[in-house]
């Protein structure tokens, strides 16, 4: 079981997150490389992020994000503010990524890996259900160009991260679907 990151909170109801550590494409500037290490005395990126979720006319659907900067198709997520909690973190990074507003539902996964400036990155996910103006279109941003709602066996085959796959195994469990 995945140890909660600088104290922030404690294991969901469904005993805790799953923690996954991933070393991908060293070509993919998000992504860890295969021989990465954290440089000596890199201080720990902390980031948190949602698996969203809504009902579709079957089953579960999950909202993917596409982030032109790394051509990449990927979870909201986002890097915590110094007076931020983690929950708080996730809530606002899907809501500045997508425009939606969510519930905060159970911790799913914990994701650790180096990042493209070689400091260990720790990132935590929450099921969010939407909430609010989930009707409003998509407007894309800096961060965000598009989005897409795809059933999860669909979402799983268009992420370009395997850890983000771990976080939607994680999501089904906790939706029980």
């Amino acid at each position: 079981m995945a140890e909660p990151v600088s104290g922030q909170g404690g294991p969901s109801e469904r005993g805790g997150p799953s923690e996954h550590v991933e070393y991908g494409d060293p070509d993919v500037t998000d992504a860890p490389t295969a021989d990465a290490e954290p440089e000596p005395d890199a201080e720990v990126v902390r980031a948190a992020g949602g698996a969203v979720w809504r009902w579709g006319a079957s089953d579960i659907e999950v909202l993917l994000v596409h982030r032109p900067r790394y051509d990449d198709w990927t979870l909201p997520k986002g890097k915590l503010l110094p007076y931020e909690d983690d929950a708080d973190a996730a809530l606002r990074e899907v809501e500045e990524e997508t425009g939606l507003e969510c519930e905060l539902g159970a911790e799913l996964a914990t994701t650790r890996y180096v990042d493209n400036k070689g400091r260990p990155k720790v990132v935590r996910y929450w099921a969010m259900e939407v909430y609010g103006q989930a009707s409003q279109p998509f407007r894309p941003n800096d961060e965000v160009d598009k989005v897409q709602w795809l059933q999860v066996e669909k979402a799983v085959g268009q992420l370009t991260y395997d850890r983000d796959r771990d976080v939607l195994e994680a999501l089904i469990d906790a939706t029980d679907t």
